[in-house]
Order: C-alpha cells, then structure tokens, then sequence
C-alpha cells in the first residue's frame, strides 16, 4: 500500500508553491478571458474616419469584419459574472477592500505569531517535547512541573509528567495518548508561537487534520530509538500519512525533528541519525516538499531537553554544532502571506459555553477588535466580540495567523458549529452544498463512481459528502483534461469531479482562499483522496 501511495505520488506533478499537484490545465483556463478584449471594436473605428474619403468600398468591408466581433462582447460579458469561478470571487473582493468598514490600526507592538503542530506517530514524543517547550520558555512553573512529577509517579509512568502538561484530560493522562489537538502559547522576544499538539494514533487522524489545518509550520518529530522510527516509518504507521496530511492542510514547512536521541540504543549516534534523514527524504520529495528548501532536520532529546532551548555542548553531542529547535524557530521566515487587509474569515474549530459563547479559531484572513460587529456563517446569525484571547490572557486585537479564543454577544452555543466561519459584515465567505473540484485518488482498492460517498475535512468542517458525476479525467504528464467525462476513478487518478455535501459549507475557492479551498476525503478510517476547489456551484 505505501509503494502504491509512492508510485502515485511520483507519477504526480508537484509544485512546492502551488502545495499540490501542478494543475496545468487551471493555469490555461484564464487565457480564453483576454480573447475578446485583444481585438475591442473601438480601437478600429478611427481607421473608418479616413476610410470613405478615398474609397467608399472599404467602408462595408469593416463592419464585416467588426461585427462578429460586436456581437461576442456583450455575449462574454454577462457570462464571467454568472459562472461561479474564481474571477468573480476576486472581484468581490477587491470591492470589499475598497468599502471596508472595520479599518482601525494596529497596535505598533505587536508580536507575530506562529502556529506550529507537532506530528507524528504515536509515542514518538510530540506531548513530552511541548511540555519541555512549555517549561523551558516560562510558561509552567516547577512547582506545576513537580506536582505532575509527582502524579505521574504515583501511578507508575514517570516519564510521562512533561507530557501532562498539554494532556490536560484524564483519559489522555491514563492512557498515555492524545486524543483530541491540545492547544498551548509561548513567548520569545522575537514572536508569540501556539503549539498545536496533534494525536499520533490512527484512530484520531480527524483531530490531526484539524489541528495542521491551523497551522503555519509542521514539526515532525520521529523516534531515533532502534525499531520506533522503523515502525512508524514502514507500512501501517503514522509518519508517512501525517506529513502527506500536513502538506495537503497546507503546511509548507516541515521541521524533522529526530527525538530520543538519548536512547541507550542510539546514544547520540551520527550514523543513526543520518540513517532517519536519509530513509525519509525521499518520501517528504514524493509528497511534494523541496528537501533543500522545505525540511529542516535537528536532532533533540525532548526528556531531558536537550537541544530544545540551549544548542548541545560538547560532553552531549560533538557532531551536531548548528542551531537549537526554538533558536531556528525563532528566525524561520514565515512561509505564507498575512492577509490583515482582507476580509475578515475565522473558521471555527471548537466552541464550549463559559458565562457566554466562546469559540476556538485560526483568523484565516483580516483583522480583529473587541466590539466588532460579525456576521456567522452559514446561518448568517450576527453578533458582537466581547472579548478575544490568547489562551488565558485577554487581548484587544487579533491579526492573519493568530489563534485565539472569541466571546461572543448576541448567539448562543447551539446555533455555532466547528466548520462555521465568522466573516465581516462587508463580506461574507461563499456557502454552499455543491462545487467542482480537482481529485487525486491516493489510495483505494476498488473503484470510485458517481455516487461514492466518503467523509469530507474542509478547514475545521467535517461533513458527509458523495461525488455526483465525473467531468474529466486529468493527465498526469501534461496537465490537460479529457474531453469525455470517465466512467470510473481508480488508484492514482487525477480528475475533475462535482461532489455535494449533506450540509451547507462554508469554502472559497482554491485560488482566492488557499486554506478554505483544499480538502481531504476519508473513508473507512484511511484518507481516499485530497483535492482543491476549483468552481463553487452558487444557487
């Protein structure tokens, strides 16, 4: 199966900066637009002025010649704004942003904030190296540490009490797994980070995909203790499909950070770690990440720390002399643009009622103050921001990129779902039951038809959906769709499909909003396919 996967992949066009396979069929789709406006009528009719002086026989020649063109003008024209593609989208936009009603400055102090999500397979170490993050930066006191200490001791796992510091339920502390993305902050002098805890098992795949769905920056810690990286490395592990996961979220940067590397069966070993590096290259290369420009490789021990803050000394490791994990975090250039003057769009991943409606999102887009009027979508309910927070310390704005928590005046818990989205009054996000789509089938044993019905993960919306007809096949080596529409979808295809959802959702475009126009399918506990958004089917 994981051949097949990498079979698939390899036969795909990549682009590290389109984030999925190179659809160059869509980049053909903008040319027939300029047709009519090269050759306008108008730029022609001063030739007519000299024209019937000389010779009157031109003269009916030219209005041959224009008239065709005359009449595909207002033909072209009222088309583009009833297709419900991109172009008209963009416009809608560029219109908000001159009528914007929610403009206000930003505080010049201000740190940027950068949300990254550990993932990996399970017992790889991702809780433990958040909980050491956590301490080292000040953001748990050792008094909180040695009470953990103690409480994990009491019932037998010691090494367990750094974790506990992001496994805040009593299950996940029991078990020794993270079930649901935990959420912490912590500060340097640079930035303002959220730690985005992912589950590593593969039971709780969904909770990953939300929490990468909110991320900038991946972490993707392995174990380098002798037969743990092989195990979640190989067949029925969680390392290949949570990086072909994050990249598909849109995570553009992946950080491997090779873990246990105290172990007594690796013990600092250069060769150990350079075999992890090596081994998991090539599949980053298939998934569509740029080795040289896209993966960072640091070698950490998260138990005792080392590496994590302070960069290792010479008794510890005499190989490795460059950055610590948190020194390169703090100077990593952010992979994606801050849309702060766009409108305003907060996808709702969690929500739960304290004195008040509070929801849980990333701000995909805008910006944000208290007392600002909203709008929630797709039920359209308005509403007033009480207060925004980061974590537990309240704040008075918020920015593209920042994680935060909302209160919110004036709806109640019940009408909010996760997969809503909170939008300015000036523009609210596209809500709808039915688009088209680019489809690659990852891995499936059967074939898909119209009428397969899986598990769509939209941003933080998880909702029942089925392909209703499939429009055209797309070559993997040249880019182009087919003509005829094909009867079946297998392994490794690549197509363009209209699929509907039980439920209004709220989504843009691939080419307007990234973040709210890709998608995965899964299906019986495995993911089927990714896509992108590429027409929405307005009613």
């Amino acid at each position: 199966m994981a051949d097949n996967l990498s079979n698939s992949f390899a036969k795909m066009k990549f682009n590290a900066e389109a984030e999925e396979f190179v659809p160059s069929w869509l980049k053909k789709t903008p040319a027939p637009a300029p047709a009519p406006v090269q050759a306008p009528a108008p730029v022609e009719k001063p030739v007519e002025k000299p024209a019937p002086a000389p010779a009157p026989a031109p003269a009916p020649e030219k209005p041959k010649v224009q008239s065709p063109v005359a009449e595909e003008k207002p033909k072209s024209q009222p088309a583009t704004p009833k297709n419900p593609t991109s172009p008209a989208v963009h416009n809608i936009k560029n219109e908000y942003k001159r009528s914007n009603s929610q403009d206000f400055e930003l505080p010049k102090d201000m740190k940027e904030n950068l949300n990254i999500v550990f993932i990996g397979h399970v017992d790889a170490g991702k809780s433990t190296m958040g909980g050491q993050i956590l301490y080292l930066t000040g953001m748990v006191d050792q008094r909180t540490l040695d009470k953990l200490q103690r409480e994990a001791k009491e019932i037998g796992r010691d090494s367990w009490y750094l974790s506990w510091a992001l496994d805040l339920n009593q299950e996940e502390r029991n078990k020794g797994k993270t079930v649901e993305c935990g959420k912490a902050i912590f500060e340097t002098e640079k930035r303002r980070f959220t730690i985005l805890d992912a589950p590593g098992h593969k039971n709780y795949v969904p909770s990953m995909i939300s929490g990468a769905s909110q991320a900038d920056i991946g972490v993707l810690v392995i174990s380098a203790r002798k037969g743990e990286f092989e195990t979640g490395f190989e067949r029925g592990g969680q390392t290949r499909e949570h990086a072909m996961l994050a990249k598909t979220a849109g995570v553009k940067k992946l950080i491997i950070v090779v873990n246990k590397m105290d172990d007594p069966t690796v013990e600092w070993s250069q060769e150990r770690y350079l075999e992890c590096c090596k081994k998991i290259t090539p599949f980053l290369k298939q998934v569509g990440y740029n080795p040289k420009t896209d993966v960072h490789y640091i070698p950490v021990s998260a138990y005792t720390g080392a590496n994590i803050k302070d960069r290792l000394t010479e008794d510890v490791c005499k190989w490795y002399k460059k950055e610590s994990l948190l020194e390169y975090l703090d100077n990593i250039k952010i992979p994606v643009n801050r849309n702060v003057d766009g409108p305003l769009l907060i996808p709702i991943s969690d929500k739960n009622k304290d004195m008040g409606t509070i929801v849980s999102g990333k701000v995909e887009s805008g910006k944000l103050k208290k007392g600002q009027n909203v709008v929630v979508m797709p039920n359209k309910k308005s509403a007033e921001i009480l207060q925004i927070y980061y974590e537990e310390n309240e704040t008075q704005f918020a920015v593209s990129g920042d994680n935060v928590r909302i209160k919110l005046k004036g709806i109640e818990e019940d009408e909010i779902s996760p997969g809503f989205v909170i939008c300015s009054p000036d523009y609210k996000i596209n809500c709808v039951t039915a688009f088209e789509a680019q489809l690659a089938i990852l891995e499936y044993k059967n074939i898909i038809c119209a009428g397969y019905s899986a598990v769509l993960h939209l941003h933080a919306c998880v909702e029942d959906v089925s392909i209703t007809a499939l429009l055209h096949s797309v070559d993997k080596k040249t880019g182009k769709k087919s003509k005829h529409a094909p009867r079946f979808l297998k392994q490794g295809d690549v197509a363009i499909v209209r699929l509907e959802t039980t439920q209004m959702v709220c989504a843009e475009t691939y080419a307007d909003f990234q973040q709210l126009g890709r998608f995965t399918i899964r299906d019986e506990g495995k993911t089927i396919a990714i896509g992108k958004i590429t027409k929405l089917i307005l009613e």
